[in-house]
């Protein structure tokens, strides 16, 4: 049986401080051409997994909702829409279809299934972040890949491990707050 969407007090709170995480690491990255190494898939992986699938999405689109009016949350410290409209744009809104796959894994409660997950939510984000950044760059798809995808795969597999590690200790003291 699948969860109700609920507005009690811990969900909004935790989905306000699920986004807050992502709004402080989302801006802390390295500028290294179109697309920085950016903490912000980082913030997602552990929203979405604390968080479950409606908090989790949630928060990211409540990150989203705050970087679109300008205020400086995404990479390098910057908002507005030029931003999800610019090059890094697809990857921004990746982040939606991510943060829903690993959220309902998480939901489901296995780890190995929650990294799968993490595995697939990270290939979409790629796909969608080389195909915007191939279209708004005036790239071919080898160079979008190339500058979008090639560079990040350590990192994020790095990161995925940091918040398969992480995130299910942090869940198992926050969950039973939810029965309180």
């Amino acid at each position: 049986m699948e969860k109700k969407l609920s507005l009690n007090t811990f969900d909004v709170t935790a989905t306000a401080l699920l986004a807050a995480l992502i709004c402080v690491l989302g801006p802390l990255s390295l500028p290294i051409g179109p697309v920085p190494i950016s903490l912000g898939s980082l913030a997602v992986y552990l929203a979405a997994y604390i968080g479950g699938k409606y908090r989790g999405t949630m928060a990211v689109l409540l990150y989203l909702l705050i970087g679109l009016v300008g205020v400086p949350v995404f990479s390098n410290f910057s908002g507005g829409i030029a931003k999800l409209i610019g090059p890094t744009g697809g990857y921004l809104i990746g982040y939606i279809p991510m943060a829903l796959l690993i959220g309902a894994a998480s939901d489901k409660g296995r780890r190995v299934i929650v990294l799968i997950a993490m595995i697939a939510g990270t290939l979409i984000l790629y796909a969608l972040g080389t195909a915007w950044l191939a279209v708004s760059a005036h790239m071919g798809f080898i160079q979008a890949l190339s500058a979008g995808v090639i560079p990040f795969i350590p990192g994020d597999l790095l990161k995925i491990a940091a918040a398969a590690i992480i995130s299910p200790k942090i869940k198992s003291r926050i969950v039973p707050l939810a029965k309180m």
